[in-house]
């Protein structure tokens, strides 16, 4: 078990915390705990906020790990579930579906992952996207034509939102994770339909 405790020392001449804390953070100690005592020496008082936290780092059992209800979910790392990409991209691809169902109308979170020098020509989708690179890094470009020397590098960190049917292209050097979020049905338009990689396997 282990107690954080935040001492705000309280300066009566001038009536000022000789050690403020910033609101939000005094605030959301407060509310999630409630417990605030005051304790006095001869020239100052002490507002301490006491907050006991139980730690268990890598005990958690696949009860702790994942749960979810209607308006919740919890997923930890090794719980993701990976399968085969849609076949409207490259093979190769995995993903791993966080939220929802991109195959329907509403939100969703999906983790995608790609294999070292994979491409996804020139294409463009119906709603609008939020990319995230989680590792790797992936090299986003616009427009109509495949210009490696043109695309933007996003690293592990990295943010793009992306408005549907903006036309761009994609590739990754070295394995790469990004997250998705966006609203179904999730779908992929090349812009030359010779590209369209389920064109290939009929």
């Amino acid at each position: 078990m282990i107690e954080i405790v935040l001492d705000v020392e309280y300066d009566r001449r001038s009536g000022k915390d000789a050690t403020p804390v910033p609101d939000g953070i005094a605030k959301a100690l407060v509310a999630a705990l409630g417990d605030i005592r005051t304790m006095k020496t001869s020239s100052k008082t002490t507002n301490a906020l006491s907050l006991a936290m139980l730690l268990s780092i890598g005990l958690a059992g696949p009860a702790q790990a994942q749960a979810t209800s209607d308006s919740q979910t919890f997923i930890n790392l090794h719980d993701l579930k990976w399968g085969a990409a849609p076949p409207s991209l490259p093979k190769g691809a995995r993903i791993a579906v966080l939220q929802g169902d991109p195959g329907k109308s509403g939100p969703f979170v999906l983790r995608l992952e790609v294999p070292p020098k994979y491409k996804v020509p020139p294409h463009w989708h119906s709603q609008d996207e939020s990319l995230t690179v989680l590792a790797g890094a992936l090299y986003l470009g616009m427009g109509d034509k495949f210009e490696m020397g043109k695309a933007y590098v996003l690293n592990p960190g990295g943010f793009h939102f992306l408005p549907g049917k903006a036309h761009h292209y994609a590739y990754a050097k070295r394995r790469t994770v990004i997250q998705v979020n966006g609203n179904g049905p999730f779908d992929v338009t090349y812009i030359d339909p010779n590209d369209d990689p389920q064109k290939a396997t009929k």
